[in-house]
């Protein structure tokens, strides 16, 4: 079903009204929690967890919560009026950090979320640089997982696999792109991974069979 922010450019003034409302903000941060890049993601987050729904409007925003475990794919969701659900996992990235490879979600996870189509898994990153105590906002992006290229993800080996950002000072946005292109090319990108990944299990086991003869033949 047609999704009132993404079929349309209503992403990129999302992307402005968020930015500048982060940017309006006051007395968010303090001395002691301004030099700890997990304590003002932590405040960012905080505030678009109040304001979201009143940013993004009624007719894009309804049925909203920001109440998640924190292992859940989603730090805020919320449903648009054509019945489409949006998962929002909220990311900060401070500019002055030399590298930055957050986490994104389980492939495994994705794909069942994505088998319902009426669903979106949305990356809400937040760039910012610190000037005294205040974050100052200099990029937002709020896109479906299926618009970042995979010249800027990779893919972690921890569980399934965890898809990553390999650099947050890099996204590629490709606006509109097809879902089914891209979830063809998360597959191409797996069947890749998971063979170079039996390669490294082989070369340990071997490794540890031969720690475990050598302590066979240790005296006691």
């Amino acid at each position: 079903m047609a999704t009132v922010l993404f079929d349309t450019d209503r992403y990129k003034k999302a992307e402005k009204d968020i930015k500048s409302f982060l940017n309006q903000q006051e007395d968010f941060l303090s001395v002691s929690t301004i030099n700890s890049t997990r304590a003002v993601g932590d405040a960012i987050q905080g505030i678009l967890a109040e304001h979201c729904e009143t940013i993004l409007g009624p007719d894009v925003c309804s049925n909203y919560s920001s109440s998640f475990a924190r292992r859940s794919m989603a730090d805020l969701a919320f449903e648009d009026a054509n019945g489409n659900y949006y998962v929002i996992d909220v990311k900060t990235h401070r500019k002055s950090t030399k590298f930055n490879m957050p986490n994104l979600t389980s492939v495994e996870r994705l794909a069942r979320f994505y088998e319902d189509v009426n669903n979106y898994f949305v990356v809400l990153m937040v760039t910012y640089d610190v000037a005294g105590v205040s974050a100052i906002i200099s990029k937002v992006n709020f896109v479906p997982i299926e618009f970042l290229g995979w010249d800027c993800l990779t893919i972690g080996a921890s569980g399934w696999g965890q898809i990553q950002i390999a650099n947050s000072n890099i996204m590629t946005v490709n606006p509109r792109y097809s879902r089914k292109t891209w979830m063809l090319e998360l597959c191409d990108t797996l069947l890749d991974f998971y063979p170079r990944e039996i390669g490294k299990i082989h070369k340990r086991i071997e490794y540890f069979e031969k720690v475990r003869t050598r302590w066979q033949e240790t005296a006691d």
